[in-house]
């Protein structure tokens, strides 16, 4: 384990692994999205428990002037629940789908694909933490369409369950978790 929060006591296994439950007890107090900055600012994946996989954003560049590729992509990013086929991504970068799929890789060193799944996991995370909203409505939000859809995503890359996750992560749970400790 790298860390292990026991309620009132949150050890960990060593120097990396400090920064890891540090990160967790900024997730739990001031949620996700304060945790995902300092851990930007740190250079440090968001979060990393146990058996789970280190999952780390890979953010888009921003510039003053955002060109057609990086507005396509930030157009995809606040529209995740929408299908987004690789040809009319790469039709809103005004570029060709081959000549897409070459700068894609040598900005964002993935595929489209799997960053298009990366971006919809995270979105399922914030959803998971933040909302009540049911396992399907999540999916739907977040693109996948179905439940098992995102069972599968989610297991794939950070090996644990929706439902898992939001037990861990919920704001409403954690609220609970401090107001009974009071």
């Amino acid at each position: 384990m790298l860390y292990i929060d026991d309620g009132d006591v949150v050890t960990s296994a060593g120097v990396a692994a400090g920064l890891d439950c540090c990160l967790h007890v900024v997730r739990a107090r001031y949620g996700a999205e304060a945790a995902l900055r300092l851990a930007r600012q740190i250079v440090l994946s968001p979060h990393r428990q146990g058996g789970q996989a280190q999952f780390i954003e890979r953010p888009i560049a921003r510039t003053g002037n955002a060109d057609r590729f990086t507005q396509a992509l930030e157009t995809v990013r606040k529209t995740l629940g929408d299908p987004h086929s690789l040809d009319s991504v790469a039709g809103l970068a005004g570029l060709t789908r081959r000549t897409f799929t070459r700068r894609f890789q040598k900005t964002i060193g993935t595929s489209f694909g799997d960053w298009l799944t990366d971006q919809r996991v995270q979105l399922a995370q914030r959803l998971l933490e933040a909302t009540e909203k049911s396992m399907d409505t999540v999916a739907f939000e977040a693109g996948f369409g179905s439940a098992t859809s995102l069972r599968q995503h989610f297991a794939a890359r950070l090996r644990t369950s929706p439902v898992q996750y939001r037990r861990e992560f919920s704001r409403s749970v954690d609220l609970d978790r401090r107001g009974a400790s009071r």
